[in-house]
């Protein structure tokens, strides 16, 4: 039951459009190997609110996850873009490179990029 709720979290669940704070968090199954999803949303104030919000849907069904970092999307749907970089002050820096393999997965006919630079 447990490995059917973990292949039912979506890998990506992101804004439509715009700019906006993102985590990258490993989610698992007791005793299972986990697997890494993105998420992110402009309602959040902080990183901390859309990891604590994914932290407590999870939780609801039976699964653990822990934070491995955040950044930003710069979404453009107009123009098939998402720009993904930034940090965050609370979890420090995703693996950006990740987080754009998982964005590549999910939008294929995108133009995904990444950078370590920015705020």
């Amino acid at each position: 039951a447990m490995a059917a709720a973990l292949s039912g979290v979506r890998d990506v669940e992101i804004d439509g459009d715009g700019v906006f704070k993102y985590v990258l968090v490993r989610v698992r199954a007791p005793g299972a190997p986990g697997k890494d999803v993105v998420r992110g949303h402009g309602w959040a104030e902080y990183h901390a609110d859309i990891y604590e919000r994914t932290a407590e849907e999870l939780a609801r069904q039976g699964l653990e996850c822990e934070c491995l970092g955040g950044g930003r999307l710069d979404h453009r749907p107009q123009e098939r873009k998402i720009h993904v970089y930034g940090y965050s002050v609370g979890f420090g820096r995703a693996d950006h490179s990740v987080t754009t393999e998982k964005l590549k997965a999910e939008y294929p006919d995108y133009k995904i990029t990444w950078a370590d630079e920015g705020y």
